[in-house]
């Protein structure tokens, strides 16, 4: 007997017929993802009761979740994702959660992009402690999220993030120790950053950017040696970067750009050995770039626009031999751009415009395929004919190019 029918990424379209599980009581596997069937998933689907895996995803599937899927009593994996399906208008919880609860065996959930709009049940918690793998993200779903969540002990992903959730962060988050990768990022989420993250020993990326968190960054956060990924952008976060995170060797992705920090920029950032994206831009940062940094052999991105920092772009940037972005854009800084950055051969954009710099602008290497734009607003900078002399008048705000 059929165990096993894959039909994804095909350009399948029409309806699923109710009487889909007839003569089909062996069925283990249906992949139906990435197609363009449309209608309402039938309510019949959970006549398979051996089925372990079921793929509806990426197609155009409306109407309510079915109630019964909680008869697939050996379903493992569970993907709607990237459909048009909604929740009971009367109803404020998703309650075909509610049913998932005699799944016993499941491990993936994949709900995300669809119309729910509802509210995550308590009874989330009541998951089977198997689950793994559950994301929602981009579903429309409201409310807080619920204290039980942290019963889900077995969670590797979590994914909730461009909906509309409110309230704290909560701190039962701690209890998910499996933890691996977390995305909260684009909610409405409010308050500090809970400490109780730094339970979570095999956290491996954080996304948490586009909420109104506040408050200070978690100096225990920087102690986890698994952490490669830091996602805080656009939130309300004070104070200053704490100390453990400049000598995390091992993150590789720090992303703070869009909050309320401030301070300087600590010479320990030269410990960041695997450094690959540093994002800081639009904050308060003061004083000087420090000459470590050009320690970072790995880093890719650099933005530190819209800070305090003054004095000179450190010549140690010349050893960032794998930059490929660099905007230290409005700034203080002030000096010569080094020439020995000529040398850095995958730089694509380097923007300083809005500082303080004089002298000449290198002509070597990438600076080649850079255009005046870049160094406008300046006291005042030389250099090849696509560059011509870049003065600002800073007051009045007049800047012109001779």
């Amino acid at each position: 007997m059929l165990q096993i029918l894959s039909l994804s990424d095909n350009s399948i379209s029409g309806n699923l017929p109710s009487s889909i599980a007839n003569g089909l009581p062996d069925l283990v596997v249906l992949y139906l993802g990435n197609n363009r069937l449309s209608g309402e998933i039938p309510a019949s689907i959970s006549n398979f009761s051996k089925l372990t895996n079921l793929d509806l995803g990426i197609n155009s599937f409306s109407g309510r979740v079915p109630m019964n899927l909680g008869n697939l009593q050996n379903l493992q994996v569970l993907s709607f994702d990237r459909n048009q399906l909604t929740n009971d208008p009367s109803l404020l919880e998703l309650d075909f959660l509610i049913s998932l609860k005699n799944c016993r065996k499941l491990k993936k959930i994949y709900l995300g992009n669809n119309y729910f709009h509802g509210i995550l049940p308590k009874t989330l918690g009541n998951l089977s402690a198997s689950v793994e793998t559950f994301y929602a993200d981009q579903c429309g779903i409201k409310g807080i999220i619920p204290n039980e969540i942290g019963n889900l002990s077995n969670l590797i992903e979590l994914g909730i993030g461009g909906n509309e959730l409110t309230g704290r962060i909560p701190d039962t988050f701690g209890q998910l120790r499996k933890l691996q990768k977390l995305r909260l990022r684009e909610n409405k989420l409010w308050g500090p950053v809970p400490t109780s993250l730094c339970n979570l020993v095999n956290l491996y990326s954080v996304s948490l950017e586009s909420n109104q968190l506040s408050q200070q960054i978690p100096t225990c956060l920087g102690n986890l040696t698994t952490l490669r990924e830091i996602y805080f952008t656009s939130n309300s976060l004070t104070s200053t970067i704490p100390s453990t995170m400049w000598t995390n060797k091992e993150i590789q992705i720090l992303s703070l750009a869009n909050n309320l920090l401030n301070g300087s920029l600590a010479p320990e950032i030269g410990n960041m050995k695997n450094m690959r994206a540093l994002y800081l831009s639009r904050n308060q940062f003061s004083g000087d770039i420090p000459s470590t940094i050009g320690q970072l052999q790995s880093l890719e991105n650099l933005t530190l626009s819209n800070n305090q920092l003054h004095g000179p772009i450190p010549e140690s940037f010349r050893n960032l031999i794998s930059l490929k972005m660099l905007d230290l854009s409005k700034n203080k800084l002030d000096g010569v751009i080094p020439k020995s950055m000529e040398k850095l051969e995958d730089l694509e954009y380097f923007n300083v415009s809005f500082n303080e710099l004089t002298g000449e602008i290198p002509n070597g290497g990438p600076f080649k395929n850079f255009t005046s734009d870049f160094f406008i607003g300046n006291g005042e900078l030389c250099g090849a004919s696509q560059f011509k002399c870049v003065i600002a008048v800073l007051s009045p705000k007049i800047y012109t190019a001779k």
